[in-house]
């Protein structure tokens, strides 16, 4: 019987949901006039484009590094008019996505990630970045393999909670750690890997929210890194072309990227982003029976399932079970973290996972290739289950 640790409160599924400029909610990009100032992520082609993007902007918010990219504020007739350039790929609203919805220790057994751990496959020496809301540097169960971190948002609990300023003040990142790497010490819970070195990137703030532009820019951070994956148990049900350039920049310097699928199910073709660009694996969710999770999202676009429903992992002050595709995600990271230890690169790693993937009997629209199974992709037997 899972139990839930005093003191620390029960989150609910936090709703899938994004904008876009195309699709904004009467307060986005869609209802403003064209005197009022909108913020907007611009893609241009090149440094003419650059040029004319700053010239624009009253205020410049974030100006990409290695993509071709700036986040300004501007009057919305001057978006409008960039927008319809020649030197300019795309105008889109800096909209927002959430951190999707949350439930563990029976996930790690199922995909049989302790028989890795028997066998000494602990994903030390690999570098798993939680592209979340924070990870609790001071979690017992977590600490010892915390690395760095970055904050691309403000961390908002007061100095007992924010310790560094890419600390946890949701939970949501920290839970999706443990799943991924919690240390074995005989206390708590443990994670897929157990030795990986876990870092922070804080791009969603307390309530589980954050920008096209700041998940972008956490995405390059971790490719500038050299970190060798990328969890993001994040999504939106609209897609950003920031959001995109940053994805195909991480997978092209050797990042192994993996996003949860949605939790928008029971429905058909409802992968979010950013699980929906073909640069990063998505994940569907099973529960405790094998059956597809009542709320993951289908799609074509899934690649792998792993265990979603009623997962009980770290959150900041104990622990908590949760419930998700957000859970299903780490599974994966963690299982990537260990193959990428062993010498694996993304793309062989990517490819592992779904070729020694467990047919459970669910459709490819619901499981990809199918479960994980982290033993036998590191080459052991899991017939135990």
């Amino acid at each position: 019987m899972v139990r839930k640790a005093k003191g620390v409160s029960r989150r609910k599924i936090l709703k899938l949901t994004g904008g876009s400029l195309a699709a904004a909610g009467a307060t986005g990009f869609a209802a403003a006039k064209p005197t009022d100032t909108v913020e907007v992520n611009v893609g241009f082609k090149s440094a003419r484009g650059r040029a004319m993007t700053r010239s624009s902007a009253d205020d410049v918010v974030r100006e990409f590094d290695s993509i071709e990219a700036m986040t300004i504020r501007v009057p919305k007739r001057a978006a409008t008019a960039l927008e319809k350039n020649p030197h300019i790929r795309y105008v889109e609203e800096n909209g927002t996505m959430h951190a999707l919805g949350q439930t563990l220790p029976w996930g790690v057994d199922r995909v049989d990630a302790d028989v890795a751990h028997d066998n000494g496959d602990t994903g030390s020496g690999a570098d798993i970045a939680i592209i979340d809301t924070g990870i609790d540097s001071d979690h017992p169960d977590l600490q010892a393999n915390i690395g760095s971190g970055k904050a691309f948002v403000k961390c908002r609990g007061g100095k007992s909670t924010c310790r560094n300023d890419w600390d946890d003040d949701n939970e949501h990142g920290t839970h999706c750690s443990g799943i991924a790497d919690a240390i074995d010490n005989s206390q708590g819970v443990v994670g897929v890997s157990t030795q990986a070195t876990l870092h922070a990137v804080k791009v969603l703030n307390n309530q589980g929210s954050g920008s096209y532009s700041d998940i972008a820019a956490g995405i390059e951070y971790v490719a500038d890194q050299g970190w060798d994956v990328g969890s993001m148990s994040l999504g939106g049900s609209s897609g950003s072309s920031t959001l995109r350039d940053a994805c195909q920049y991480a997978v092209d310097n050797g990042v192994f990227l993996v996003a949860a699928a949605g939790n928008s199910g029971p429905c058909t073709d409802c992968v979010g982003y950013p699980a929906a660009y073909p640069e990063v694996m998505a994940v569907g969710s099973t529960n405790s029976s094998d059956g597809l999770s009542y709320f993951s999202s289908t799609g074509s676009e899934v690649e792998i399932a792993a265990p979603g429903s009623s997962i009980y992992s770290t959150v900041p002050g104990g622990y908590d079970t949760l419930s998700g595709t957000s859970m299903a995600t780490p599974h994966v990271a963690g299982t990537a973290g260990q193959l990428m230890a062993n010498g694996a690169s993304n793309t062989q790693a990517r490819d592992t996972i779904k070729q020694t993937a467990e047919d459970i009997g669910l459709s490819s629209n619901e499981s990809g290739a199918g479960l994980l199974d982290t033993a036998t992709a590191l080459g052991l037997d899991s017939s135990d289950n």
